[in-house]
């Protein structure tokens, strides 16, 4: 029985077309929009934006917002514990590669613990010892950076999508 992969193709594309470009472009006009935000951020605070380490969050926010890693407590509390894992870490033996390496091992393990498992906040750990960053990271742009993407993401699905974000808070 051979089958036609062209014909299979087109009406995989035929049956979700329309509606996959429609909801890919919304999330893409999002996803957008939040990083010039952000851009606009990482200038006024002098930070480069590649250490502001939301842009995969806001793909996964917006793009599956019904996931439990983007819901608010992971989307906040993981990036909040992956940065203080970092800084423990930093603290503790300074900005080795090594230590880099655990950081991020170790930020895993507490993002677990704590209920707050957000993938992408396992660049915050790799990013303070790496770059022997500051306590002052924490605040911004890792806590006010997650509170403005949670405040974006509940206006854009409520206002733009018109649909329920979060499913829960905590």
């Amino acid at each position: 029985m051979k089958r036609d992969w062209r014909s299979a193709a087109r009406k995989a594309i035929s049956r979700n077309d329309h509606r996959n470009v429609l909801a890919g472009a919304v999330a893409g006009l999002g996803g957008a929009i939040a990083i010039g935000i952000m851009e606009w951020f990482s200038f006024a605070a002098h930070y480069p934006l590649a250490v502001i380490p939301f842009a995969t969050s806001i793909v996964l926010v917006i793009g599956s917002p019904d996931v439990a890693p983007a819901q608010p407590r992971a989307l906040i509390g993981g990036h909040v514990v992956s940065a203080l894992v970092g800084l423990a870490v930093l603290k503790l033996t300074g900005p080795q590669a090594w230590a880099a390496a655990a950081a991020v091992g170790l930020s895993i393990l507490a993002m677990y613990v704590t209920g707050t498992f957000h993938p992408p906040a396992g660049i915050n750990p790799l990013l303070v010892v790496s770059g022997n960053l500051p306590w002052t990271f924490l605040l911004a742009p890792v806590l006010a950076g997650a509170l403005l993407l949670t405040a974006f993401s509940y206006l854009w699905h409520r206002w733009v999508r018109r649909q329920p974000w979060p499913r829960r808070w905590l």
